[in-house]
Protein backbone atom coordinates (compact mmCIF):
# COMPACT_ATOMS: atom_id res chain seq x y z
CA UNK A 1 0.00 0.00 0.00
CA UNK A 2 1.52 3.37 -0.96
CA UNK A 3 1.35 6.61 1.38
CA UNK A 4 0.80 9.75 0.28
CA UNK A 5 3.30 11.97 -0.39
CA UNK A 6 4.81 14.54 2.40
CA UNK A 7 3.10 17.76 1.89
CA UNK A 8 6.56 19.29 1.12
CA UNK A 9 6.99 17.07 -2.21
CA UNK A 10 3.08 18.13 -3.16
CA UNK A 11 2.82 21.70 -2.88
CA UNK A 12 4.49 24.53 -3.78
CA UNK A 13 5.82 27.03 -0.97
CA UNK A 14 3.30 29.74 -1.91
CA UNK A 15 0.51 27.15 -1.52
CA UNK A 16 1.30 26.08 1.94
CA UNK A 17 -0.49 26.52 4.65
CA UNK A 18 0.57 28.82 7.72
CA UNK A 19 1.09 25.77 9.86
CA UNK A 20 2.72 23.67 7.20
CA UNK A 21 5.23 26.81 6.36
CA UNK A 22 6.12 27.14 10.24
CA UNK A 23 6.30 23.10 10.25
CA UNK A 24 9.35 23.43 7.76
CA UNK A 25 11.45 25.90 9.91
CA UNK A 26 14.09 23.46 11.62
CA UNK A 27 14.82 25.61 14.93
CA UNK A 28 18.69 25.89 14.12
CA UNK A 29 18.67 29.29 14.72
CA UNK A 30 21.01 29.97 11.19
CA UNK A 31 18.64 32.29 9.88
CA UNK A 32 19.03 34.65 12.85
CA UNK A 33 22.80 35.46 12.80
CA UNK A 34 24.18 38.70 11.50
CA UNK A 35 25.26 38.31 8.09
CA UNK A 36 27.63 40.51 6.07
CA UNK A 37 27.77 41.07 2.67
CA UNK A 38 30.51 41.84 0.35
CA UNK A 39 29.90 44.85 -1.51
CA UNK A 40 31.88 43.81 -4.78
CA UNK A 41 31.02 40.04 -5.02
CA UNK A 42 27.66 39.97 -3.13
CA UNK A 43 28.97 36.94 -1.43
CA UNK A 44 26.65 36.40 1.78
CA UNK A 45 28.80 35.51 4.93
CA UNK A 46 27.54 34.75 8.22
CA UNK A 47 28.95 35.72 11.56
CA UNK A 48 28.30 33.61 15.04
CA UNK A 49 26.32 36.95 16.16
CA UNK A 50 23.25 36.62 16.76
CA UNK A 51 19.92 38.71 16.96
CA UNK A 52 19.42 39.77 20.29
CA UNK A 53 15.23 38.44 20.06
CA UNK A 54 17.56 35.46 19.37
CA UNK A 55 17.65 32.90 22.99
CA UNK A 56 20.87 31.27 22.32
CA UNK A 57 20.48 28.39 25.14
CA UNK A 58 17.37 26.98 22.42
CA UNK A 59 17.66 28.86 19.27
CA UNK A 60 14.05 30.08 19.69
CA UNK A 61 13.06 33.35 19.01
CA UNK A 62 12.05 35.34 22.92
CA UNK A 63 9.18 37.12 21.15
CA UNK A 64 8.20 35.31 17.40
CA UNK A 65 4.60 36.59 17.61
CA UNK A 66 5.81 40.51 17.89
CA UNK A 67 9.70 40.25 16.36
CA UNK A 68 9.28 42.31 12.97
CA UNK A 69 7.67 45.29 15.81
CA UNK A 70 11.05 44.82 18.06
CA UNK A 71 13.71 43.81 15.04
CA UNK A 72 12.58 46.16 12.01
CA UNK A 73 15.26 44.24 9.88
CA UNK A 74 14.42 40.93 10.88
CA UNK A 75 13.93 38.80 8.33
CA UNK A 76 10.59 37.75 6.86
CA UNK A 77 11.06 34.68 4.39
CA UNK A 78 7.56 34.40 3.16
CA UNK A 79 6.95 35.31 0.66
CA UNK A 80 10.34 33.76 -0.02
CA UNK A 81 12.37 35.53 -2.77
CA UNK A 82 15.46 35.37 -4.84
CA UNK A 83 16.93 38.22 -2.97
CA UNK A 84 16.42 36.54 0.59
CA UNK A 85 17.59 33.07 -0.78
CA UNK A 86 20.94 34.21 -0.73
CA UNK A 87 20.63 35.64 3.16
CA UNK A 88 19.21 31.72 4.33
CA UNK A 89 22.18 29.12 5.04
CA UNK A 90 22.28 26.58 2.29
CA UNK A 91 21.02 23.63 4.69
CA UNK A 92 17.35 26.08 5.11
CA UNK A 93 14.46 24.15 3.91
CA UNK A 94 12.81 26.83 2.31
CA UNK A 95 16.06 27.78 0.63
CA UNK A 96 16.32 23.76 -0.47
CA UNK A 97 12.60 23.30 -1.47
CA UNK A 98 12.70 26.86 -3.41
CA UNK A 99 15.55 25.52 -5.40
CA UNK A 100 14.16 21.86 -5.97
CA UNK A 101 15.97 20.04 -3.37
CA UNK A 102 15.11 17.59 -0.67
CA UNK A 103 14.86 17.88 2.70
CA UNK A 104 18.12 16.82 4.74
CA UNK A 105 17.75 13.46 6.20
CA UNK A 106 18.06 15.32 9.55
CA UNK A 107 15.30 17.61 9.27
CA UNK A 108 12.36 16.94 12.03
CA UNK A 109 9.98 15.93 9.36
CA UNK A 110 12.37 13.49 7.76
CA UNK A 111 14.06 12.14 10.87
CA UNK A 112 10.92 12.45 13.39
CA UNK A 113 12.84 13.98 15.77
CA UNK A 114 13.47 17.87 16.80
CA UNK A 115 17.02 16.83 18.16
CA UNK A 116 17.93 15.75 15.21
CA UNK A 117 19.23 19.19 14.12
CA UNK A 118 21.46 19.63 16.99
CA UNK A 119 22.94 16.05 16.63
CA UNK A 120 23.74 16.73 13.53
CA UNK A 121 25.40 19.60 13.96
CA UNK A 122 23.38 22.26 12.42
CA UNK A 123 21.94 23.70 15.33
CA UNK A 124 23.42 26.67 16.55
CA UNK A 125 23.01 26.16 20.04
CA UNK A 126 25.81 27.38 21.99
CA UNK A 127 27.73 28.50 19.10
CA UNK A 128 26.32 31.76 18.97
CA UNK A 129 26.64 34.62 21.00
CA UNK A 130 23.68 37.78 21.17
CA UNK A 131 24.43 41.01 19.51
CA UNK A 132 24.12 42.80 22.87
CA UNK A 133 27.54 41.65 24.18
CA UNK A 134 29.45 42.31 20.61
CA UNK A 135 29.88 45.90 18.67
CA UNK A 136 29.14 46.03 14.96
CA UNK A 137 32.24 46.91 14.15
CA UNK A 138 33.92 43.55 15.62
CA UNK A 139 30.91 41.03 13.62
CA UNK A 140 33.96 40.07 11.22
CA UNK A 141 35.96 38.35 14.29
CA UNK A 142 33.20 36.05 14.26
CA UNK A 143 32.89 34.97 11.39
CA UNK A 144 31.47 31.66 10.55
CA UNK A 145 32.74 28.69 8.11
CA UNK A 146 30.25 25.97 7.54
CA UNK A 147 32.50 23.57 6.23
CA UNK A 148 34.64 23.85 9.86
CA UNK A 149 31.03 22.69 11.25
CA UNK A 150 30.02 18.83 11.70
CA UNK A 151 27.01 17.66 9.10
CA UNK A 152 25.40 14.57 9.07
Amino acid sequence: MRTAAPFWETKSLESMSDQEWESLCDGCGRCCLQKLEDEDSGQVVFTRVSCRLLDTNTCRCKDYANRFKQVPDCLSVRPLTAEKINWLPDTCAYRKLSLGEPLEKWHPLISGCKDSVAKAGISMVGCCISETQVPISDYFYHLISWDNMHRD
